[in-house]
């Protein structure tokens, strides 16, 4: 991690950066300069380089001027470039450990998801050492990457001069984040969308393909069609009875309102009103989403026939026939296969919005 505010204090590497890495600079000094009416903010960018094919790395290096004439006067910018997958999680950690104000990430749904996911620790929010000093960790996002979709549900676009302006104006909200659980392992978190069955298929190929840009979805989704089947699923909403749903082709837990490349499967989920939208295709065929593709596009499938929508604090979804093939996703991020729980936590995280 390099701070680029000034007066500097330059640190050996922390454990959680990779060989490759600058050294680290401990973004805990600056608060020890001065007082807190006069302490200058910390905030952490976490930036995934080879996102979007590399783009998000090039546009990252035009965007640092603007960004520091910007915030440089009243903030250490404290920059971190990711080597591999997790490392975001590790960064996030730690900064909070140390006391950062905020933690921006730079880059798409992905980088967003492995820094929400880093704001907690053996299932609780992860704290700063010094429980004394009253202040709380923010998330902030600059969108920068293939998809960007939870950007949509706030209205933002992929400009990034339009984020570094939402960090200056410091406004926050708590928003929500989805947390998903399976016996025997270990917690997963989601700001976004989790998705189960033919979609989370789609987005597992279309992973593989993302040096196309945005078209990685399609040819996701037209892999995921190949030998798929509708399948029975037990599910548990609410804590309530357990219900078959037959021939189920996607189930979608919104938090908030877009996945996919900008389909907005989950119109009427927000990240701050404490519930998901859980939304069910069943008895899909290949032609019905080609004729319906547009409907998913602008979130008007919800009245479509076969389609469900309601809203849940919890979901438990399980097969009804053991095949452990059912695919389950977060964000955009592979997570294996059902059975999972999906449950809510409201308003656990600040987000500058």
């Amino acid at each position: 991690m390099v701070c680029l505010g000034m007066a500097v204090v330059s640190m050996a590497k922390p454990s959680f950066l990779r060989a490759e890495q600058p050294s680290a600079s401990d973004i805990s000094a600056a608060t020890s300069r001065g007082s807190s009416s006069s302490r200058r903010r910390d905030i952490v960018f976490i930036v995934n380089p080879q996102g979007a094919n590399g783009r998000t790395g090039r546009e990252w290096k035009k965007l640092l001027p603007y960004l520091r004439s910007r915030l440089g006067s009243d903030c250490n910018i404290c920059e971190s470039l990711t080597s591999g997958p997790s490392h975001a999680i590790d960064i996030t950690r730690e900064a909070i450990r140390e006391g950062a104000d905020a933690v921006v990430a730079v880059g798409g749904d992905g980088t967003l998801h492995e820094v929400v996911n880093g704001f907690f620790w053996g299932g609780k929010p992860v704290t700063k050492h010094d429980s004394k000093v009253p202040r709380t960790t923010s998330l902030g996002l600059i969108p920068l990457g293939t998809g960007s979709d939870f950007a949509r549900t706030f209205g933002w676009t992929n400009d990034p001069v339009d984020a570094i302006e939402r960090i200056v104006k410091g406004s926050r909200s708590r928003i929500d984040v989805g947390v998903i659980s399976k016996e025997g392992g270990d917690l997963h978190y989601f700001i976004n969308v989790a998705d189960i069955h033919l979609s989370a298929k789609a987005g597992f190929h279309a992973s593989k393909y993302k040096r196309f840009g945005s078209l990685c979805y399609v040819i996701g989704a037209l892999q995921a069609f190949f030998g798929h089947h509708n399948q029975d699923l037990k599910i548990k909403v609410n804590d309530g009875e357990w219900e078959v749903y037959p021939k189920v082709t996607a189930l979608c837990i919104g938090n908030a309102q877009f996945f996919g490349g900008g389909m907005r499967i989950t119109p009427n989920a927000h990240p701050s009103n404490g519930n998901f939208e859980v939304v069910t295709l069943q008895d899909f065929k290949w032609y019905d989403f080609l004729m319906k593709l547009h409907r998913l596009y602008n979130g008007t499938h919800l009245s479509v026939n076969n389609v469900l929508s309601r809203s849940a604090f919890s979901i438990e979804v399980e097969e009804v026939v053991g095949t452990n093939s059912i695919y389950v996703q977060s964000d955009g991020e592979h997570l294996g296969f059902l059975p999972r729980n999906f449950s809510i936590l409201p308003g656990v995280i600040n987000m500058i919005c």
